[in-house]
């Protein structure tokens, strides 16, 4: 029963194919606000799972607007092309990040982030 707003950011866990679209399965995760930590509610929705996640260094690249899975690909494509061969990076997931509620129509700011093995 209780409400915590808009969380940011909003993070896709993506599982990309070998053409680099996202696989059928997605994993969306929102932050627990810092009131909730300690005693997060618990989800009505069996669906819904609490985890913890882990300190991650990572690889990022930021773009604007609107994002679509599209973009996030193309994004994608693009932080592996400037990292090139040499950097140690996971290739199952990548994570793509929205800091924006719907109806900020300017100045919006998407992420792609690789996860540094």
């Amino acid at each position: 029963g209780a409400g915590m707003g808009m969380t940011a950011p909003v993070s896709i866990t993506a599982f990309p194919t070998e053409d680099g679209s996202f696989q059928q399965k997605v994993k969306v995760s929102l932050r627990i606000p810092s009131q909730y930590q300690d005693n997060p509610p618990c989800p009505s929705d069996e669906s819904i799972k609490i985890e913890e996640r882990q300190g991650m260094t990572i690889y990022s690249t930021q773009f604007g607007g609107y994002a679509k899975e599209v973009d996030y690909v193309s994004y994608a494509a693009k932080l592996r092309s400037a990292l090139g061969s040499e950097a140690a990076y996971r290739k199952d997931l990548y994570l793509c990040n929205g800091y924006d509620p719907p109806m900020k129509p300017y100045g919006r700011r998407n992420e792609v982030w690789f996860v540094k093995e």
